[in-house]
């Protein structure tokens, strides 16, 4: 039987789910509904019937938590495809495609978006086996998850009559109500779960059928491509000259080998916070929520906290409290976080684009501070990484070891800080952090000075190939 390939597709912005989920931190990279990541449960629920590791695309700026995440529940080492500007699934699933035929096999890919969640795991995984046939002789084949409910916010595919794997007739863009109802009366129409099962030549083969110029710039980019330990980098230029499209658009609505297999998984996108308290576990009250939250005299509501948050007399509510905003939203009115976003890009706020932890191949930092003048950062650096050997023009720092050990270069003195111990950089004096340790460094860095801008970094060394 053909190896199977799991490739989780990480791109996206996720805006939907604001102020968590923007361009700068997505959803499925974070716990929203386990204890695990998003992108995390995407590969251990299919993990016991992948014939090989996954091959992640994700974008470049998304890279090391990629990398992370996966590392740290002991995921196989994956391929990451980097795409340098997004251009939607055909392209990426294109780019994944090539990644697995430029090993020398031509297996089937498992295409799993991974901000999706499937709560019978054993019966999806049961599913693609049951599909596998049917994609080894050369069908395109997709999830449609079996409808309870006229929902509005899914596309829908309908079927031939039959069992099993069944031929696609046509695919539906999101009905209105009474069309919905309509497509759950008549039965034989199911949500497209935007999950598919085929053999990596075939989508190649099918996709330069009706897009020749996609594959084109998308095998110029992937031959162009820099390779970076277990990154391969799109080559921007080329990939940006790629058209943008979706894979239901530029193959599955074309192609006759397109077939769809109905399953009954427990499938939801998550396409919103009303949607997370859907699929969350409820009280007897109807409440959901995540962190530290009381809720009193308060009925189906969605709450999730990063400090406390107390619920009182409410109904049909959606409060998110982060590190980044506060977002309070009627359930019904919660997809409507969409113009909020687009408020903040129309203002040029940094809200829209940064999350507050940033995070780097070294670990990562978190700005809890800041005013004219000073900004405070909690920083972590994981066992054996190293920033790279920097100054900076404008702006002094002064080091505080909260935990771990810190090895400190500060031009020709090389020593080391333990908790409750502090040194100070000051301005132009060339400077490096090391964690010689074997668990992670965290310290509390204060800038002071007239410009505090990340951009002012000169580098001489680095590991990571950043100028």
């Amino acid at each position: 039987m053909t190896k199977l390939q799991p490739v989780l597709l990480s791109g996206g912005s996720g805006t939907r789910l604001w102020p968590l989920s923007r361009e700068a931190y997505p959803k499925q990279f974070l716990p929203l509904a386990g204890k695990d990541t998003m992108l995390q449960a995407t590969w251990q629920r299919v993990a016991a019937i992948a014939g090989a590791a996954p091959i992640v695309v994700a974008g470049e700026e998304h890279r090391f938590l990629v990398a992370e995440q996966l590392r740290q529940i002991g995921a196989p080492t994956p391929a990451i495809v980097l795409e340098p500007v997004g251009r939607n699934t055909a392209p990426a699933i294109a780019a994944a495609a090539l990644q697995a035929l430029a090993g020398g096999e031509d297996p089937l890919l498992l295409v799993l978006p991974s901000d999706h969640v499937v709560r019978n795991a054993q019966a999806f995984c049961a599913a693609v086996q049951q599909a596998m046939p049917a994609a080894e002789a050369g069908a395109l084949v997709t999830f449609g998850t079996v409808p309870d409910a006229p929902e509005t916010g899914f596309g829908y595919i309908q079927a031939a009559p039959g069992e099993g794997v069944q031929k696609v007739l046509r695919f539906v863009e999101k009905p209105d109500a009474a069309t919905a109802q309509g497509y759950l009366d008549a039965g034989g129409y199911y949500w497209n779960s935007g999950m598919f099962l085929l053999r990596a030549s075939r989508y190649l083969e099918e996709l330069e059928r009706f897009h020749p110029d996609m594959v084109a710039a998308v095998r110029k980019a992937f031959e162009s491509a820099a390779r970076d330990g277990d990154f391969i980098r799109l080559d921007k230029t080329d990939f940006a000259a790629c058209p943008s499209d979706s894979i239901d658009y530029a193959v599955m609505e074309k192609t006759a080998a397109a077939m769809v297999l109905p399953v009954d998984i427990g499938w939801n996108d998550v396409g919103s916070w009303s949607a997370l308290w859907e699929v969350s576990e409820q009280d007897g009250d109807g409440n959901a929520h995540r962190g530290d939250v009381i809720a009193i005299d308060t009925r189906n509501s969605y709450a999730y906290a990063q400090r406390l948050v107390a619920l009182v007399g409410v109904d049909d509510l959606v409060v998110v409290e982060t590190d980044d905003a506060v977002l309070v939203a009627r359930k019904d009115k919660v997809q409507q976080v969409k113009d909020v976003v687009a408020r903040l890009k129309a203002e040029q706020r940094s809200q829209a684009v940064l999350h507050r932890e940033v995070h780097r191949p070294w670990g990562s930092y978190d700005s809890i501070d800041m005013a004219d003048g000073f900004q405070v950062k909690r920083i972590k650096v994981k066992p054996g990484a190293r920033l790279s050997l920097q100054s900076h023009r404008q702006r002094a720092e002064h080091w505080v070891v909260v935990r771990g050990t810190a090895r400190v270069t500060r031009d020709n003195d090389v020593f080391e800080l333990f908790a409750n111990q502090s040194t100070y950089i000051p301005i132009g004096a060339k400077h490096r952090l090391e964690n010689p340790g074997k668990e992670m460094l965290e310290l509390i860095e204060v800038q002071s000075g007239d410009y505090l801008g990340e951009d002012d970094i000169v580098r001489y060394e680095d590991v990571y190939g950043r100028s």
